[in-house]
């Protein structure tokens, strides 16, 4: 991928090369006089940049070459700034000059504005010949890193997978069940609560087998619970969310109540039952005594289980109430790192080539047992040419690293060496992330949105700017730097989280370079007089006051708010944004976003789930505008403002929100999400069709009583969408149309990747699906599904994923080779029936892995339908309806029979549902 314009190593300087080299250009004409210093300037500049790069490959140097380019990096951003602002001075057309007098004054303040930019110009090229000739009296030595960066194969996300299989658990894990549910010797303490602390330092793998215990057991217990506290808890959330989680009754939200209330609430509901809690990550005795007062000691069996990486808060249980036990945990023996290795470069156990055994050896000698060691190390080969000197030379640096230190030291030092390998975009992609709070779900798309605004991702080839964000996710993915969550129905990731170990080393290196100052985290210091670039605001529950810290807000480029505060500051402070996200936060009202307009580079504008219910017209101002997400809020209806936003691109609306008519002026809208149609006019609807550029649009068609606008209104989405499938639409989502849309569709959409319906029963499957040569992903809901059916679905030659649901089941479905499904990978059939109506021939989906399916379980049905001939399935989940427990059973017990005869030693996972 090519220089983004944006970096941690480089800073703005990229954009202000961009930018100088327009005024040289025939628009600026007028400014011929500095034109002689603007390009002395850009050629300096573009040396920097050079230089920035390499140096941004060493992972010690000097002192001071890091303040040189600490100081080049902070000029660029302020060099951005003033160009931005002389930009928006004279190319300002908001306001035409009406008149001779106002032409004058017009005239003058541009005459002002460059006179200003020759001055800045000026001042700005005495500034970087200052900060070069202290580079040149200090001899700074420019040494440079010739690390080369292959292409990533993706493949490595399935070996991530592969990797997650959790090897060397079994072990511990029976270790844990036996320790926590075996009989105690002394009848007395049999049934009274016990408790196991879980103790290692942090990487070990504490909360994989805290979690693989949890899901073992959780069954056999009434009330159950897995709450995770981290370094910075905010004890009235932990409290409600383990009310809500034990007794189901909604606690989660409310803001009722004090700590002792809620600890009452909890104790009062567990004093006479059995439970099982999982309490992870307590860093401090405080945290701990509090929690300790909700759990009751009662004589039910109950179970409790912490993780800690402090040795004072793992013993303190030994001296309680409770029947504690310490439970240190082990690095992974030689054979488990070996397996773990080899499964994540190799796909296999076994297959390592013969001119890498002996050094893959000393690598997993040096990565001690560590699991995020022998995680991070193995992500960071995958990206390397599998040489014997490649290798060598990762392994000779891991050594270098753990003689400095302990195994925690040399394990942050395994992750810095991964951290200076990365290419200068993914550097700046994985520093942002320290903007999040600890144990964070980071949702996959917002964050990309992020990237893109922040200017990280840099357009390339043919390629849109979220396919190459897709991209870096996928790279941080494979390189084990962030940990993806639980994939959705679709078996896409969606979300992600970052280690806490990880997460200490990209906040020390972000504090470091100042390309993130965060406020509002315990124990970490902010230096006053310090220009922020990008701030973070964790706001705990008495909220932070950002503007006591004495920073310089002049010249912020992003501000992320995570928590709720009371007080917000005035968005004139921050005149130069570019990211504004305030999602989550529920107190933000509409008088909030009164200085909005004066944002004049926004470009990430988030308001997801706020208290705001109207948008200012100052929203016309923002011409930089990408991407409005109002989900969530009050918002009825969209000012005719909006359509002025020339650069927008992803709208995120929900689907009673009415859209100004107009909509074809909004020529650069990619993504439209959740379009209500029948809130629309049918002007709207009809110049839907004529945004060229769409390439994601939902559409939710609700209730509608008046049958004559419902007619008039499909009429006009179907004509825009018959328009749109000749453009570059390539995904449609459609809820509660009654299948009316899919019936025809003349010409049918052949750009189309995507296509998902719910609650839109179809009555047969339409012929001309048969034509989308390019359809990947397939969610379709009929009445039933007939053999003529399959073989349209299975001619779809580049089809991956296909959900089917069924109300109804009729006569066998067989599929075979001659059926299609030649590249098919994941398959999700729900039926409403135990009569599984499939049957797998041999040879049928032959790169089929991963199969879901839902049934109800009645004791008649025959749960063999041929997995056994499907050769590549690796996965397969279940869930199970049924009236009983032993129906639920007995389907249970024939499916697990059917898998184990499967050559491939399924993964088979189970969820069910009594009705």
């Amino acid at each position: 991928m090519e220089v983004a314009l944006v970096s941690a190593a480089t800073g703005a300087l990229k954009p202000v090369l961009v930018k100088l080299a327009a005024l040289l250009g025939e628009k600026y004409t007028r400014f011929k006089k500095v034109h002689s210093e603007i390009d002395s300037l850009t050629r300096e500049l573009a040396a920097m940049h050079a230089f920035l790069l390499k140096m941004s490959e060493e992972e010690d140097p000097e002192a001071q070459a890091t303040i040189w380019m600490n100081e080049v990096r902070e000029l660029s951003y302020d060099m951005e700034d003033s160009i931005d602002e002389f930009m928006r001075c004279v190319d300002d057309k908001s306001v035409e000059p009406d008149g001779f007098i106002q032409k004058i004054k017009c005239s003058l303040g541009q005459m002002k504005a460059r006179h200003r930019i020759s001055n800045e110009i000026s001042d700005l090229k005495k500034g970087i010949f200052e900060v070069a000739g202290r580079n040149s009296r200090y001899r700074i030595d420019q040494t440079s890193s010739k690390t080369s960066h292959t292409t990533i194969d993706f493949r490595s996300l399935a070996m991530f997978e592969h990797a997650s299989r959790l090897v060397g658990i079994d072990e511990p894990k029976t270790e844990l069940i036996k320790l926590l549910m075996e009989k105690d010797e002394c009848p007395s303490t049999q049934q009274q609560v016990k408790v196991l602390s879980i103790f290692g330092s942090g990487g070990m793998g504490k909360t994989t087998l805290a979690n693989q215990v949890y899901q073992e057991l959780k069954m056999q217990f009434e009330c159950r619970a897995f709450i995770s506290v981290s370094r910075n808890p905010d004890m009235m959330t932990i409290l409600r969310t383990l009310l809500n989680e034990v007794s189901n009754q909604g606690y989660a939200n409310t803001e009722d109540g004090s700590i002792q209330q809620l600890i009452i609430k909890i104790t009062d509901f567990l004093v006479d039952k059995r439970y099982f809690i999982v309490i992870d990550d307590i860093w401090d005795m405080k945290t701990l005594e509090v929690i300790k007062c909700a759990f009751p000691v009662n004589s039910c069996g109950s179970r409790i289980i912490t993780t800690t990486r402090l040795n004072d808060v793992a013993h303190s249980w030994l001296h309680s109430p409770f029947n504690g036990h310490i439970y240190n945990i082990r690095p992974l023996s030689m054979a488990h790192s070996r397996c773990l290795f080899r499964r994540r470069l190799f796909n296999s156990e076994d297959d390592c080539p013969p001119h890498l055994e002996e050094v893959s050896e000393q690598i997993l000698e040096k990565c001690d047992g560590l699991p995020l060691a022998v995680n991070a190390i193995s992500g960071l080969l995958a990206t390397k040419v599998s040489t014997r000197d490649q290798w060598n030379k990762v392994k000779n640096s891991i050594g270098r690293a753990l003689e400095r230190g302990p195994s925690v030291q040399g394990m942050i030092k395994i992750l810095s060496l991964s951290y200076f390998d990365l290419p200068p975009h993914l550097k700046s992609c994985l520093l942002y992330l320290s903007i999040f709070p600890e144990d964070n779900i980071i949702r996959k798309d917002n964050l990309i949105k992020r990237w893109i605004a922040e200017g990280f991702i840099h357009e390339e080839g043919r390629y849109a700017l979220h396919e190459l964000g897709e991209r870096c996710f996928n790279e941080l993915v494979s390189r084990s730097l962030i940990q993806p969550q639980e994939p959705d129905v679709y078996g896409k990731v969606e979300s992600c989280k970052i280690h806490d170990t990880i997460l200490d080393f990209i906040i020390s290196k972000s504090v470091e370079e100042n390309f993130v100052t965060l406020v509002g985290v315990p124990n970490l210091t902010i230096q006053a007089q310090t220009k922020v670039r990008r701030l973070s605001l964790h706001v705990a529950k008495q909220g932070h006051s950002i503007l006591s810290k004495g920073l310089v807000l002049s010249h912020v480029r992003s501000l992320n708010v995570f928590g709720d505060p009371r007080k917000f500051p005035s968005l004139d402070k921050f005149k130069h944004l570019r990211v504004l996200d305030l999602g989550d936060c529920y107190q933000l009202e509409n008088h909030h976003l009164a200085n909005l307009g004066r944002l004049f580079q926004l470009r990430h504008l988030n308001l997801r789930d706020t208290g705001v219910s109207k948008l200012p017209e100052q929203i016309r101002n923002l011409l930089c505008l990408e991407m409005l997400d109002l989900r969530g809020t009050d918002v009825r209806e969209l000012p005719t403002d909006i359509l002025s936003l020339g650069k927008l691109a992803h709208l995120l609306i929900d689907n009673y929100v009415k859209l100004p008519d107009g909509l074809v002026k909004m020529q650069a809208l990619e993504m439209l999400e959740q379009v209500g149609t029948f809130e629309q006019s049918l002007n709207c609807l009809q110049q839907l069709g004529q945004l060229k550029n769409l390439r994601k649009l939902h559409l939710d068609f609700q209730d509608y009583d008046d049958t004559e606008v419902k007619k008039e209104c499909m009429k006009a989405t179907i004509s825009s969408l018959c328009t749109l499938a000749t453009h570059n639409l390539r995904s449609l989502t459609i809820v509660n149309d009654d299948g009316f849309l899919l019936k025809t569709w003349c010409p049918a959409p052949v750009s189309l990747q995507i296509l998902l319906t719910w609650h839109s029963i179809l009555l047969e499957v339409p012929r001309w699906l048969g034509s989308l040569v390019n359809l990947q992903q397939l969610r379709l809901e009929a009445v039933r599904f007939m053999q003529e059916d399959l073989h349209i679905l299975g001619s779809l030659p580049s089809l991956l994923i296909l959900f089917l649901e069924s109300v109804s089941s009729y006569g066998k479905l067989k599929v075979s080779g001659e059926v299609g499904f030649r590249c098919l990978k994941q398959f999700s059939y729900y039926l409403p029936s135990d009569a599984i109506n499939l049957m797998f021939a041999p040879g049928s989906m032959p790169k089929l892995e991963k199969f879901d399916i839902r049934f109800h379980a009645s004791g008649k049905g025959n749960y063999h339908f041929g997995i056994e001939n499907l050769p590549c399935l690796i996965t397969v989940k279940c869930l199970v309806r049924g009236c009983t427990s032993s129906e639920i059973d007995g389907a249970k017990a024939a499916m697990q029979n059917a898998a184990s005869r499967h050559p491939n030693h399924l993964s088979l996972s189970f969820r069910t549902l009594i009705i």
